[in-house]
Formats: C-alpha cells, structure tokens, sequence
C-alpha cells in the first residue's frame, strides 16, 4: 500500500488558505493538509528546519504555492526548489492571483508544473482547487527520489 503524501500549501492570505483547504477537504483527499504561510517556512518545512525539524520524513505529494507572499516570494521559493538535488523535482502548482505575464512566463521558465490563477468566483475557485487535489494527490505519481 502506498503512503498517503502531505499536501503543502504555501499561502500568506488567511481567507484564501481557508478557501483552498476548505475545498481540498470538499474533494475527500485523505491527504494531510500542511499550511505554510511565506517561502521562508515553504522552504523550512521541506528542507526540516526551524520548527520544522522534527516533522515526519518525505516530501509532500504536492505544493500549491502563492507568489506574491512576504519575507521570500513564491518565485524565489521555485528557484530554490530547482536548485536543489533533492526538491527540484517536487511538483509545484502555481495557485495564484496573479495574472501578469511575467509571472507567468517566469514560473515556467524555473519549472512549475501548472501554473492556477485563482478564480474570484467561490464555486469555480473550489471546483478548480478539488480538480487540482485529485490530479496532483492522488494521479500523478512522482519519481522516487535520489
């Protein structure tokens, strides 16, 4: 039997988190849900750090990531994450407000494997996150790491 993987979700906006977690138990995910609110602590849960540090091991199946978060954006996290031999081939969606093309066309320069603006509307903001929670916890299957 296979381990049911974490869900990270790096997302500075109380409301927002709320909204996605909300909807990601809406999809009946047996998946834990981690919450994270600025790269710093994306970057601390992954690498086991801060109060992190006793966390179980393994990496989430998924990290939904903001972009636009304090201290360390969600930019700078995916480049990190790229950098790294043992995170870089973590699948990172991109779940964000933002619809400058910069962004966009950045995040898939460094590598993100799907790149969501989220949906003002409430249903369509829900059904889009429960569609992204089946695919990328329970379909998709990484690679087994290094």
């Amino acid at each position: 039997m296979t381990e049911i993987r974490t869900i990270l979700l790096a997302e500075d906006s109380p409301h927002d988190a709320e909204m996605t977690i909300d909807a990601l138990r809406e999809a009946h995910l047996a998946n834990p849900i981690v919450h994270v609110e600025d790269g710093v602590e994306t970057l601390d849960y992954l690498r086991q750090r801060g109060r992190h540090a006793d966390r179980e091991e393994g990496l989430p199946a998924v990290l939904l990531l903001d972009i636009k978060m304090p201290r360390m954006d969600g930019l700078e996290v995916l480049t990190e994450l790229r950098n790294d031999p043992h995170l870089k081939r973590l699948p990172v969606v991109i779940l964000s407000s933002s619809r400058e093309e910069s962004d966009l066309v950045r995040s898939w320069d460094l590598g993100v494997n799907a790149y969501v603006v989220k949906p003002v509307d409430a249903d369509r903001f829900f059904e889009a996150v429960r569609t992204l929670g089946r695919f990328w916890a329970v379909l998709n299957e990484s690679p087994d790491e290094d």
